[in-house]
């Protein structure tokens, strides 16, 4: 009979011993990798908006940094409410969240800063995040963005392809933030066409289409060939003015597919990039009650694509101008400034501090209407 040699009893004892020793000794060493490299631990986010997300305006700049911050932060998952007014309704708004899981809430509108503060009292283990607001808590901080470079360059624009000299502007409020638009946008326009005036029409509302209608036709009537805004959504405003034969500067996103002639630029806002950042600094505990400010240079604020009516000559001016804004080089609110009223609020070389424009109640000179 025969018999196996050694070498072919010895290959599947040292199979059994790899498979006995080494594997399991491998085996190990990949579940503690897998440990280590755990993923995230999931975190709760929710978003509230004045208005509804489609809106091409201020909502849906912010709706798009919420999707950001739940395809760019590890374990980021969120929930977003629309149409909610700035009142009791966002109170419970935000309690429903709390309830539903959220430790981090960013209520976007302006007038829920109060309402917010109020919620924060009650749960202090929730970080909350407002739009804009100009109070901190031990859990409320605030964040924005100075898009007026961007709309100084939009004016640059308006200014340089008007041919009756006057751009209609039609607003909601008079808060700083809308005020430091409309000045941000004269004197851009006025750098190019010192002739150039901007007619303020108040709506009174962030959002009443019919008013803007309104609003929107009325500077047309007054001769107003381009118009902009600042308002939750620029659609009303933009397709009046398509309608109505003349041009627009949008603002909030980029709403340039409701004015295919008349689209001259918009100035637009990318909050996702800032938003995951308040994030992260929720996750890893270094988040701190504070007020989070970004502007051009930061990429928190930009301009949309031109229009096809736009030359290039005058998109060679603006984007050598932005390049000045993003390097430093150019400062907007340096001196002089002169009020609507001829008065001198900056002189030469001199340059407005943050809570002078977080304040701002004044016109510049070049823009016609009253500051309610």
């Amino acid at each position: 009979m025969n018999h196996p040699g050694k070498e072919s009893i010895m290959g599947p004892c040292k199979r059994f011993l790899y498979s006995c020793v080494l594997f399991p000794v491998a085996t190990l060493a990949l579940l503690a990798a897998a440990a280590t490299a755990a993923p995230s631990a999931e975190i709760k986010i929710g978003y509230i908006y004045v208005g509804p997300k489609s809106d091409y305006g201020y909502n849906y700049a912010m709706d798009q940094g919420r999707l950001y911050v739940e395809k760019n932060v590890p374990g980021a998952k969120t929930i977003s409410f629309e149409n909610v007014p700035e009142n009791a309704e966002v109170e419970r708004v935000m309690e429903r969240m709390i309830k539903g899981g959220c430790t981090i809430i960013f209520p976007t509108s302006y007038g829920y800063l109060d309402p917010a503060l109020n919620v924060a009292k009650k749960y202090p283990k929730v970080t909350f995040m407002h739009g804009g607001g100009f109070k901190t808590a031990p859990n409320l901080g605030t964040f924005f963005a100075g898009i007026d470079d961007a709309m100084y360059l939009a004016g640059m624009t308006a200014g340089a392809m008007t041919k009756t000299n006057k751009l209609g502007f039609l607003a909601a409020h008079p808060i700083p933030q809308v005020l430091r638009n409309i000045n941000a946008f004269t004197r851009g326009a006025q750098s190019v066409n010192p002739a150039a005036t901007t007619t303020v029409v108040w709506t009174g509302t962030w959002s009443d289409p019919g008013k803007e209608a309104e609003a929107a036709n009325s500077l047309v009537d007054a001769g107003a060939d381009v118009l902009t805004g600042h308002v939750d959504s620029p659609i009303t405003y933009t397709q009046t003015a398509e309608k109505r034969g003349v041009m627009v500067v949008g603002y909030h996103a980029d709403a340039g597919k409701f004015a295919p002639k008349g689209w001259l630029v918009g100035a637009v806002w990318n909050w996702g990039p800032m938003m995951a950042r308040i994030v992260k600094s929720v996750q890893d505990g270094t988040w701190k009650p504070e007020h989070i400010r970004g502007n051009l240079q930061a990429g928190d604020a930009d301009l949309s694509a031109f229009g096809p009516s736009v030359p290039q000559k005058v998109k060679d001016m603006v984007l050598a101008k932005e390049k000045e804004f993003k390097s430093g080089t150019m400062q907007l609110w340096s001196g002089p400034i002169v009020k609507q009223d001829g008065a001198e609020i900056a002189p030469k070389g001199a340059q407005l501090a943050m809570a002078n424009l977080e304040g701002m109640d004044f016109f510049v000179k070049g823009v016609v209407g009253t500051v309610k």
